[in-house]
């Protein structure tokens, strides 16, 4: 088989300048061609990358094309995916995958039916510091993982966004938005979930933008925008999650982990890299030892300071996944289960019942520094 697949990417928008400038850095991919409903952002695109514009129709059917990188609104991720595999294309999303378990499980019956595969970003827990963690649950260092707290928490969208509409209506709010960094870092950390609970409420029907250059329209609110959800995994883990818009400031960290012989403190899953941090039964809490993960290498400069950012990492293993025949990270059974999970904390909050869930999936395999360095040019 080839040892590089063709990509195309569809949604032209600011997301798109990370996956054409970090892929140069991985094996098994070459953008080869860009496309959105707006010709203009992906003449611009591909003038700045040395890569084509084209017509969504005649990206589909670019025979140079392997892998579709999906970039459109959330709304849009289910019928452009349920598209560029009925071209006969891989898919790769951002997130989230889908909106709906049932758009979910329709593109794993065409994917199957076609013989394709599908991937879906996050794949932040591919970083460093979260796959240190991974290490260190895994070599016993907390005992076995049996409770944890993660909080995601933060006033909004409409101070900052142009545009922040969406994030208020029903495909956005903060579970949908940010909990596929938690959950799929659960996922990798713990395993599967097996049923959750949740309440959820919202501050206020309507926000007002402050955020130029709509300053002081209002805006709708029509999804949750507080959920205060528990989820217990089929190992017998129980973890809270809060993820709200709601709240000005606060002292949580963000995901901490608690085992029967000591605790782990990880850092925020939606960046690749941080410190992590652990205490044995002595409580006295360092962090651990670091380690020269390639995806933990500060290679961008931020308004917090110098970040890692390895973005496409979860592109590139799927496009060796592949190439070598072996089961990728990101892959479609993880992200369909992490729906699951948002949209049944959503469904519970809704019901005020728990919800026992109709998927699973398998631990992601570790990315040791061995493992990272494989992917890389």
């Amino acid at each position: 088989m080839t040892k590089e697949l063709g990509v195309g990417i569809i949604g032209c928008g600011n997301i798109s300048t990370t996956y054409f400038s970090l892929a140069p850095l991985f094996k098994g991919l070459k953008i080869v061609a860009c496309a959105d409903l707006n010709r203009s952002a992906a003449e611009a695109r591909a003038a700045e990358y040395g890569v084509k514009a084209q017509t969504i129709e005649e990206l589909l059917a670019n025979e140079e094309v392997d892998v579709v990188v999906n970039l459109t609104i959330p709304d849009a991720h289910f019928p452009v995916s349920k598209a560029i595999l009925l071209s006969g294309k891989h898919v790769y999303s951002e997130k989230p995958l889908v909106l709906t378990l049932e758009q979910g499980e329709e593109l794993r019956r065409i994917a199957k039916e076609k013989n394709l595969s599908v991937g879906c970003a996050p794949d932040t827990f591919l970083g460093g510091a979260h796959q240190l963690a991974r290490k260190y649950i895994d070599e016993g260092g907390i005992g076995r993982v049996t409770s944890g707290a993660c909080y995601v928490m933060s006033p909004g969208m409409e101070m900052w966004h142009p545009n922040p509409d969406f994030f208020f209506l029903p495909g956005g709010g903060p579970i949908l938005d940010l909990g596929p960094y938690y959950i799929a870092n659960l996922i990798n950390l713990i395993g599967p979930v097996k049923r959750v609970g949740a309440m959820t409420s919202m501050a206020s029907p309507t926000r007002t933008i402050t955020s130029e250059p709509r300053n002081g329209e209002v805006i709708p609110v029509r999804t949750p925008t507080t959920i205060q959800a528990i989820l217990e995994f089929v190992n017998g883990a129980t973890v809270t999650l809060t993820a709200s818009w709601d709240v000005w400031s606060h002292r949580h960290a963000n995901m901490e982990l608690y085992g029967t012989d000591g605790s782990l403190y990880v850092p925020d899953p939606n960046f690749f890299g941080g410190v992590v941090e652990a205490s044995g039964r002595d409580k006295d809490i360092k962090p651990l030892d670091d380690w020269e993960h390639p995806f933990g290498i500060f290679n961008q400069e931020s308004p917090q300071g110098p970040r890692a950012n390895y973005r496409t990492a979860g592109l590139a293993d799927m496009a060796m996944a592949i190439i070598e025949g072996r089961d990728a990270r990101c892959s479609l059974d993880r992200t369909l289960h992490g729906v699951d999970v948002m949209t049944s904390i959503l469904k519970s909050g809704d019901e005020g019942r728990f919800i026992e869930l109709t998927t699973t999936c398998t631990q992601p395999a570790a990315l040791g520094i061995e493992e990272a360095q494989a992917l890389l040019k």
